[in-house]
C-alpha cells in the first residue's frame, strides 16, 4: 500500500506536469471505487485550472479555480502523466485531460482507492477533518504521543497507525519506525516511557524524510506507461523480513499479528 512517502513522491512527480494546466475534461471508466466517483466531477472540474496539488496524511488535494478535489491512491493505486493517445490498460481507472495534451491517469487494480468532491475548504472534508498531526511537522513529537497514549490499552505500533493521533502513517513505516526505536510492536501505548516516544517520534521524521528521498529511485519515473510504480524498493529492516536475520545483530525476525495486521520486530533489538 502507497504510505506516505509514496504519496509525497507522487506529489513531487506530477505537480510539475500538472499544476497551472487546463482540466478540459474527465473520462471515468471505473465509479465503484471505493467510494463512488461523484459523476458532478466532470461538470465541477471542466475548464478549470490547477492551481495547486497538496498533499494531507495519504491523500492527495487538487485545488482549482472551481474548488478542490482529494484523490487516495488505497492499497495498490498509482498515478501518471502520459500522452492522451496512450490507450488505457485494464486498471486505468479516470483520465483527468489537460491542455498541453496531456493527462492525469489513476490507476487502481484493487479499487480501493477514490476521488471525491471536497469544495471550496478541503480540511473540513468528513475524511480530513479528524485527522491528525502530520508527522514531520513540530507540532508532532515525543510529547504529544506520550500525552495520547496515557490510558491507552492498545499496542504502540496500532496506537501509531491510528490516523486520529498522527496523520500517514501505515503498517511499514510504524514497522520500521519501532525498530529504530527499540520498541516492540506489541508494547502497550500505555507503558511507553515518555523517553521511548520522544526516539519514537525522532526515528518516525528520520525514515520517513529518508524514504521520501529515496523516492525518487523507486517512483522516478511518472511520466510513462510502465505500470509498476515500484513502491516499497527501498532497504527494510523488519518489514516482511520474518525468518530472516537481523541486519543489526543477526537475530532472526519475528511476525506477530495486531489488529489483523502482520507486525514484524527483531526480539533482540526490539527488547523493551
Amino acid at each position: 500500500m502507497p504510505e506516505l512517502p509514496e504519496v509525497e513522491t507522487t506529489l513531487r512527480g506530477i505537480k510539475p506536469h500538472a499544476v497551472g494546466k487546463v482540466i478540459q475534461g474527465i473520462k471515468i471508466r471505473e465509479y465503484e471505487l471505493r467510494y463512488r466517483v461523484p459523476s458532478h466531477l466532470k461538470r465541477m472540474l471542466k475548464d478549470t485550472t490547477i492551481e495547486n496539488i497538496a498533499r494531507r496524511a495519504k491523500y492527495l488535494i487538487f485545488k482549482t479555480g472551481s474548488g478542490s478535489f482529494i484523490l487516495h491512491l488505497g492499497m495498490s493505486g498509482s498515478l501518471r502523466i502520459a500522452n492522451q493517445d496512450i490507450r488505457p490498460s485494464k486498471h486505468d481507472h479516470i483520465d483527468i485531460n489537460l491542455d498541453n495534451k496531456k493527462i492525469i491517469r489513476f490507476r487502481d487494480p484493487r479499487r480501493f482507492g477514490l476521488m471525491l468532491w471536497a469544495g471550496d475548504n478541503p480540511l473540513k472534508h468528513r475524511l480530513l477533518k479528524n485527522l491528525g498531526p502530520e508527522p514531520l511537522t513540530q507540532a508532532f513529537n515525543g510529547a504529544y504521543l506520550h500525552k495520547k497514549s496515557r490510558n491507552r490499552k492498545v499496542s504502540v505500533k496500532n496506537f501509531l497507525m491510528n490516523s486520529h493521533v498522527v496523520a500517514g502513517i501505515g503498517n511499514i513505516y510504524a514497522s520500521e519506525a519501532l525498530f529504530k526505536a527499540g520498541i516492540r510492536p506489541g508494547l502497550q501505548s500505555k507503558r511507553c516511557s515518555l523517553k521511548q516516544y520522544e526516539n519514537l517520534s525522532l526515528g518516525i521524521k528520520e525514515i520517513l524524510k529518508s524514504a521520501i528521498t529515496n523516492g525518487g529511485t523507486s517512483l522516478r519515473d511518472f511520466t510513462n506507461e510502465s505500470g509498476d510504480p515500484g513502491y516499497f524498493k527501498n532497504k527494510l529492516h523488519v518489514y516482511q523480513r520474518h525468518g530472516m536475520p537481523c541486519y543489526a545483530c543477526g537475530e532472526t525476525i519475528k511476525k506477530k499479528i495486531l489488529g489483523q495486521r502482520s507486525s514484524f520486530y527483531c526480539p533482540r533489538c526490539q527488547s523493551s
